[in-house]
């Protein structure tokens, strides 16, 4: 029992900055982004930019953060990614869930 509890607090939580350019508006990206991080288990945002790009904050466990990142690398089926930027930071654990902002 004590390995379990070993493994399951020692789960390295992250958070990841990042900024999706391309085809990524009007194609309903937000939303997927937001049920793609709830299934996961990732908190935090998204939201459009006045640029054209869609900008994100994710947190949680690493594994769950690196394959809703994965997802944003492609988004849903009619958007084109063109390019992400991303940028790792502290955890924070301010977010309860994920949320579409503006």
């Amino acid at each position: 029992m004590k390995d379990l509890d070993q493994n399951k607090n020692s789960q390295l939580k992250i958070r990841g900055h990042i900024v999706v350019k391309g085809k990524v508006q009007g194609v309903y990206f937000r939303q997927n982004a937001q049920r793609i991080c709830s299934e996961h288990g990732v908190a935090g945002w998204v939201r459009n930019v006045e640029d054209g790009s869609v900008e994100a904050i994710l947190e949680g466990d690493k594994s769950s953060v690196e394959d809703a990142i994965s997802w944003f690398k492609v988004g849903p089926p009619n958007a084109h990614v063109e390019k992400i930027d991303l940028k790792y930071g502290r955890y924070s654990g301010e977010f309860q869930d994920f949320k579409i902002n503006g």
